[in-house]
């Protein structure tokens, strides 16, 4: 029987602790593949830290989870290979500088030198253009961004671009990589309420599509299984390391997860101890 394409994920007393405080802690959580994921707190409460550190990017210092089978922190490398960052500030940024057209011919490009197939290195160049523009559009269609809706088309630089194109863009980008999961940073940020109804719409679609979704956000939608992160009164603060509920799997409500964490500091003395990849 085949495996699902989207990755299990689940965390316990999973931890991030910097020079001068905690970015997070005590993450307990468990999720099945295709879940939809919603990390949600207050800007500077340690929740793009729990992401980057749950697909590889950031090594965790207590506690452990799992991503796909891959225990971590030990397994980073092998987390990174199989998910994929949407909008993650500082991280995989669009530039502002760049056309639509350019950021996807530019991830076309490296998706094929990162493939790893000898076929589709000796494949001659015209089916090599075939598949890109395949995949290209496979992405755009599963991120619901029609080219053609732009102002000036693939043309349109990244920075004409309104809030919720540019996270459709981000997306697509991402999924050309066919991730296992796929992670997005501020969800809901800057978004009208209509806007923030789509952004989870997509969301939501390609977690149903069976990739697994984790998404960070100020305030998480009813059906998803709910993360949360509060920031702390200072670095030192003790965890309670609580949950109510039972533990929350793949399809539970949103209501089940607490998560501590510290200041901004600690996440900001984090990520620079802990590095990005």
């Amino acid at each position: 029987m085949e495996s699902p394409h989207g990755a299990a994920l689940s965390a316990e007393g999973f931890g991030l602790k910097g020079p001068r405080g905690w970015a997070f802690r005590g993450v307990e959580f468990t999720a099945g593949p295709g879940s939809l994921v919603a990390v949600e707190g207050p800007s500077g409460s340690g929740r793009t830290c729990l992401l980057l550190a749950l697909t590889g990017r950031m090594r965790s210092t207590t506690g452990h989870a799992e991503v796909g089978g891959e225990r971590l922190p030990g397994r980073l490398a092998a987390v990174r290979g199989f998910s994929a960052l949407g909008p993650v500030p500082g991280v995989s940024e669009l530039d502002p500088s760049l056309t639509v057209a350019e950021h996807l011919r530019e991830r076309a490009l490296l998706a094929r030198r990162f493939d790893g197939s000898l076929r589709s290195l000796l494949r001659r160049r015209p089916g090599r253009a075939a598949t890109a523009r395949a995949a290209v559009g496979t992405a755009l269609d599963a991120a619901g961004l029609d080219l053609a809706d732009l102002p000036k088309a693939g043309r349109t630089s990244v920075r004409d671009l309104e809030r919720l194109e540019a996270l459709r863009l981000s997306v697509a980008l991402a999924l050309m990589s066919r991730p296992r999961l796929l992670a997005v940073d501020d969800t809901d940020l800057k978004l009208s309420a209509a806007d923030r109804a789509l952004a989870w719409e997509l969301l939501r679609s390609l977690a149903a599509g069976g990739t697994t979704v984790l998404a960070v956000c100020s305030e998480a939608p009813k059906d998803a299984l709910t993360v949360r992160t509060r920031p702390a009164a200072g670095p030192d603060t003790p965890a309670d390391g609580t949950t109510t509920g039972d533990t929350p799997t793949a399809g539970t409500p949103a209501d089940d997860t607490t998560t501590d964490t510290t200041t901004g500091k600690g996440t900001a003395d984090a990520i620079a101890e802990t590095g990005r990849a």
